[in-house]
């Protein structure tokens, strides 16, 4: 494995770049999106969760829907960067059976997320690398689920060569391990089994636990609360 980074690990970026919008106004675009119909979740539950949250809700926050309600396998083709449709890689099909590591998440099929960010700060440091840094400058990595919330609201969050990986999402091997495969999210060059059509579009991919990327950070928030 290569040297450790160089750099000391700094606070979150400042999200300030990508504010959101209220969260009434987040329920609807995930009624318009077509999450309630693709998922089961009931709209008016969505929407009536939002309307109770707002007023106490911190600034900056997600509304998020638990993975068990609504996964990434359904999720992700609602993505969409100049009008072309997110996917999930070929090699990916159980994506779903990526699960909540190291996260606590609130009961409940909706919850909020708070002061999401790109994690631009540790690009070129692998998982195992940046896992740690996070939690000491007290955040925690997102979820995949909450990746592709976020980029449902605000899709200029995505650019190229400033992707992020969603390291709280595992796959659990039998003896307690990890499978080293780490979903990210990045924007598909129309190569390989991509396709060339596909070229421009958000990718739900993976890396390596322990490799790095230049282009990928860390997705990562605050906490989360019902």
């Amino acid at each position: 494995m290569p040297d450790a980074p160089t750099s000391t690990p700094t606070a979150a970026t400042d999200p300030a770049p990508f504010p959101l919008p209220p969260l009434t106004d987040q329920a609807e675009r995930l009624i318009a999106l077509g999450v309630p119909a693709l998922t089961g979740v009931d709209a008016g539950e969505l929407r009536a969760f939002a309307e109770k949250a707002a007023p106490g809700a911190p600034a900056g926050s997600l509304l998020a829907v638990h993975p068990d309600a609504a996964p990434a396998s359904a999720l992700a083709p609602l993505l969409s960067l100049a009008g072309k449709p997110g996917f999930v890689v070929v090699d990916m099909e159980d994506v779903d059976a990526f699960a909540p590591q190291g996260v606590e998440l609130p009961d409940g099929p909706f919850y909020l997320l708070h002061a999401p960010d790109r994690g631009d700060h540790l690009g070129n440091w692998s998982p195992e690398e940046a896992l740690p840094a996070l939690t000491a400058a007290g955040r925690t990595p997102l979820l995949l689920t909450e990746g592709i919330h976020w980029l449902l609201q605000r899709p200029e969050v995505l650019e190229r060569n400033k992707c992020f990986m969603t390291i709280a999402s595992r796959l659990p091997k039998p003896g307690g391990t990890f499978d080293a495969r780490t979903p990210a999210i990045w924007i598909s060059n129309g190569t390989g089994r991509d396709g060339k059509e596909r070229k421009g579009a958000p990718k739900v991919g993976w890396c390596w636990w322990n490799n790095r990327h230049t282009w990928l950070g860390f997705g990562s928030t605050t906490g989360r609360s019902s």
